[in-house]
C-alpha cells in the first residue's frame, strides 16, 4: 500500500506558509494501480495528481483551502480497491474521488461511492462504468465502444470489411470485445475470426494462426491492455501477416512501443491528441492544453507522457472547476456541478456532460494514430 498526504506533496512550499488545519483543507482520494502489471496506467496517474495538487496549492488552493490528496495503491486488484474505497470514505473523510486505473477496480468501487454519495471520477476505459448512468460516477477516458467505432470508421474508409479479432479476457478486453461485436454491423464489418487470450499467456501464435487462415481476412483488431497486446504485436509480425493491425487506446503509452519493438511499426490505434501534441497544427484548439500538460509532466518526472496521466489531469481539473463553481466542498454540490461540465478542454478532448452523459466526449475527441519509426504520428 502506498499512501501520500498533503505534506509530502507541498514540501517545497511548507517554508512559505503555516501548516493548514483540517478545517483549511479539502480531502480528495484516489486508489490507483501504482505498482503491479497495470502500473503503466496507475504510475503516471499518481504522478500527475501529485504534481497538479502541488501546483494548485501553491497557487492558493481551491476556494481558499488547500487540497489534501490521499492515495492508495490497489495494484488493479478489485478486492483491494473496494477496501481502499471504504477506507477513503469511512476513515479519511474524502469529499471526492479520482481513480480506478482499471475497469475491474472501478466497478468494485462504484457501489461504495454511490452508497456514500461521494462523486467518483474513474480513469478506466469500459463504457459500462457510465452506461447506464450512475448518479455519482463519471469518467474521463474515451470508452471501449468509442474505440471500436473509431477503428471501424477508419476501416470502412479504407474499404476493409472482413476482420479478425483477438481479445484479452480481462475486464477491459472482454468489455471492448463485446462492444466491437455490437457495433461492427453498423460499419459493414464482418468478424471472420474471433480469438481470446488470458492475462498470463506469453504466446498468442496459435490464436493468430487461426485468424490468419480466415477466408478473406483484411485486418486484425486487438482489444486489450497491458503486456498482452505487445505479445500479440510481436507474434503478428513473426507470422508474417500482410494486413493492418489495430490496437485499442489501452496501449496508448510509450511503454507499448518499447515492449513491442520493431513489430509496432505500422500499428494503428485511436488515442487522444496528447501523444502527438507537438505535431498538431497551431490552429488546433487542443494544442495548448496537451503541450502544456506534456511539458509540465515530462519536466517533473523525466518520463515520457502517456494518455493515462492525461486522464488524471482531466479528472482533477474538472473536479477543481466543479468545486469552484459550487463554492463548496459538499459532495452533492460537487456532483451537481460535475454533471454541468460544459466546454471543458482536456487532454482527451472537449467535455460536455449532462444528466444522461457522465463522460461528455464524442467520437471527434479520438485521433487515429499510427506508429512510425518508434513514435506516434497522425494516421493518413
Amino acid at each position: 500500500m502506498k499512501r501520500m498526504g498533503l505534506a509530502a506533496l507541498v514540501a517545497g512550499a511548507a517554508a512559505m506558509a503555516s501548516p493548514a488545519s483540517a478545517a483549511d483543507t479539502i480531502k480528495i482520494g484516489s486508489s490507483l494501480a501504482i505498482t503491479g502489471p497495470a502500473s503503466f496506467l496507475g504510475d503516471p496517474e499518481a504522478k500527475t495528481l501529485e504534481l497538479y495538487v502541488k501546483k494548485i496549492n501553491e497557487a492558493g488552493g481551491v476556494n481558499g483551502k488547500q487540497l489534501e490528496l490521499v492515495v492508495y495503491d490497489d495494484g488493479a486488484n478489485a478486492n483491494k480497491a473496494r477496501t481502499f474505497a471504504t477506507r477513503l470514505v469511512e476513515d479519511d473523510g474524502i469529499v471526492a474521488m479520482i481513480g480506478g486505473s482499471s475497469t475491474g477496480a472501478t466497478m468494485a468501487m462504484i457501489p461504495v461511492f454511490e452508497d456514500a454519495g461521494i462523486p467518483f471520477i474513474s480513469l478506466a476505459g469500459a463504457v459500462v462504468i457510465v452506461d447506464p448512468v450512475k448518479p455519482f460516477v463519471f469518467k474521463t477516458p474515451h470508452t471501449d465502444k468509442m474505440a471500436c467505432e473509431k477503428i471501424f470508421e477508419d476501416m470502412k474508409a479504407k474499404g476493409i470489411a472482413k476482420v479478425g479479432m483477438i481479445s484479452g479476457t480481462g475486464g477491459f478486453g472482454k468489455s471492448m470485445h463485446g462492444q466491437c461485436l455490437g457495433v461492427a454491423g453498423n460499419y459493414g464489418i464482418e468478424i471472420v475470426a474471433d480469438e481470446t487470450y488470458g492475462p498470463k499467456d506469453s504466446d498468442m501464435t496459435p490464436q493468430l494462426t487461426n485468424i490468419k487462415s480466415a477466408p478473406g481476412l483484411q485486418a486484425v483488431v486487438n482489444p486489450g491492455f497491458g503486456q498482452g497486446p505487445a505479445i500479440v504485436t510481436r507474434n503478428f509480425k513473426q507470422l508474417g501477416f500482410d494486413v493492418p493491425l489495430y490496437q485499442s487506446h489501452g496501449v496508448a503509452s510509450k511503454s507499448f512501443i518499447e515492449l513491442a519493438g520493431d513489430a509496432a511499426e505500422g500499428v494503428r490505434l485511436p488515442a487522444s491528441a496528447l501523444l502527438v501534441a507537438e505535431k498538431l497544427p497551431d490552429s488546433d484548439p487542443q494544442k495548448a492544453v496537451v503541450t502544456g500538460y506534456k511539458a509540465a509532466y515530462e519536466e517533473a518526472t523525466g518520463q515520457p507522457v502517456s494518455t493515462f496521466g492525461g486522464h488524471a489531469y482531466d479528472g482533477l481539473m474538472m473536479l477543481v472547476e466543479a468545486m469552484q463553481r459550487a463554492g463548496s466542498e459538499d459532495p452533492q454540490a460537487i456532483r451537481d456541478e460535475l454533471e454541468k461540465t460544459s466546454g471543458f478542454m482536456g487532454t482527451a478532448g472537449v467535455v460536455n456532460m449532462s444528466p444522461s452523459d457522465h463522460l461528455g466526449l464524442d467520437l471527434t475527441a479520438f485521433r487515429m494514430l499510427e506508429i512510425r519509426d518508434g513514435d506516434w504520428v497522425l494516421a493518413d
